[in-house]
């Protein structure tokens, strides 16, 4: 049995897919699911198997040959890779509403990265012929997750720029100000990044070393910039750190 076989064996399988009831808004505007008009999105959701995933738990696992596409329900999830010296980088991040492993559905190389889950997850999981034929029926969806494919691209290409070009303080700015205009939750002292993660995965994404970071996030809490808690970030003035960030305003 290979890993990803286990990883299919603890997934908790909730039966087939059908339209479902809950109001497709539910999913930010701008994720692969939000995106898709109403009629489309819930024949897609019409695929595949539904699942549950606890957290901990491996969705795709680096190196596999498997080729079915997740559709995230809801829930967060990371996305990292091994590197050479043993230790893990991470990508990304990914939150209902996304898809992982589309890639799967483009070629037959094995999967370029590990997805976990940082909590519950609810997913839809598609097998590669149901959505080669959907996306053959459908081209509004086959625009989309192209355009998710060269999104994921251009944010891979972005970071290898900024870790020559900018110093850390700004790389940590920008990565903030990125998952803040993401998954931003707002309230009354700023916005709430909604997505926890812990200094060495901040210093994963950033492609910086974890004390490293803690000195610059101690900068930015000083600039009354952000406060942190535990597994807790906030964003007290959005405006201003995008500027320290270098990036448009508008969050685009």
């Amino acid at each position: 049995m290979s890993p990803n076989d286990e990883a299919e064996d603890r997934r908790i399988p909730e039966g087939p897919s059908t339209a479902d009831s809950t109001p497709i808004e539910q999913w930010p505007a701008r994720s692969f699911l939000g995106r898709l008009s109403t009629p489309v999105c819930r024949e897609l959701l019409r695929l595949g198997t539904r699942c549950r995933y606890l957290p901990q738990e491996t969705i795709i696992r680096e190196g596999d040959e498997s080729q079915h596409t997740v559709l995230l329900r809801s829930g967060i999830t990371k996305v990292t890779a091994a590197l050479e010296n043993g230790h893990e980088s991470l990508l990304a991040i990914r939150v209902g509403g996304d898809v992982v492993g589309e890639l799967a559905a483009m070629d037959d190389a094995p999967r370029s990265a590990t997805v976990t889950a940082c909590g519950p997850i609810a997913a839809s999981v598609v097998r590669r012929s149901e959505l080669r034929q959907f996306l053959g029926d459908h081209p509004e969806a086959a625009i989309l997750i192209a355009g998710v494919v060269a999104q994921k691209l251009r944010w891979a290409n972005r970071r290898r720029i900024e870790f020559g070009g900018y110093p850390v303080k700004v790389r940590l700015a920008r990565v903030l100000a990125e998952l803040a205009a993401e998954h931003g939750i707002p309230e009354p002292r700023g916005v709430v990044i909604g997505v926890t993660l812990t200094q060495p995965e901040l210093a994963a994404l950033v492609g910086s070393a974890e004390v490293t970071i803690h000195k610059a996030l101690r900068e930015l809490r000083e600039e009354r910039l952000l406060t942190t808690g535990y597994r807790r970030t906030t964003v007290l003035d959005p405006a201003r750190l995008r500027a320290l960030a270098q990036l448009p305003p508008d969050g685009r």
